[in-house]
C-alpha cells in the first residue's frame, strides 16, 4: 500500500500538541503538514461562510459529512477525490501553495 504504515496514525498524531490542531507544529511526517494546511484552509472557509454547515457542504461536494469532520479534526488522510470535490464545492484552493482551485476544470 502506498504510504506504508504512515497512514495507521492520523495526521494530528504528528502534531507536537495534537489539541492545537490545525495550528500545532508538525514533526516527523511532511504529509501531515499538508493535511494540516488543507484542514486549516477548510476551517477558514467555513468560518467566513457561517451559513455553510458540514451537512450542507457534504451535500454540495458529494463528500461525506464524517469525512469532512475527520479532515477538520486531523483524524483521517483525505484522498485527491475528496480534496477536489471540496475545492469545487467551495470554489477555492485547499491544497497548500495554490491560490486557485485546481479541481474546477470541466
Amino acid at each position: 500500500m502506498t504510504g506504508g504504515r504512515a497512514r495507521t496514525a492520523p495526521p494530528r498524531s504528528y502534531a507536537v500538541d495534537p489539541d492545537q490542531w490545525p495550528e500545532a507544529r508538525i514533526e516527523g511526517e511532511p504529509a501531515a503538514a499538508v493535511v494540516q494546511a488543507i484542514a486549516h484552509r477548510l476551517a477558514a472557509a467555513l468560518r467566513v461562510r457561517p451559513e455553510l454547515s458540514l451537512r450542507a457542504l457534504a451535500a454540495q461536494s458529494d463528500v461525506g459529512r464524517q469525512t469532512i469532520s475527520d479532515l477538520l479534526a486531523g483524524a483521517g488522510w483525505p484522498d485527491v477525490l475528496t480534496v477536489c470535490r471540496l475545492e469545487r464545492a467551495l470554489g477555492l484552493a485547499l491544497w497548500p501553495g495554490t491560490n486557485a482551485p485546481r479541481c474546477v476544470h470541466d
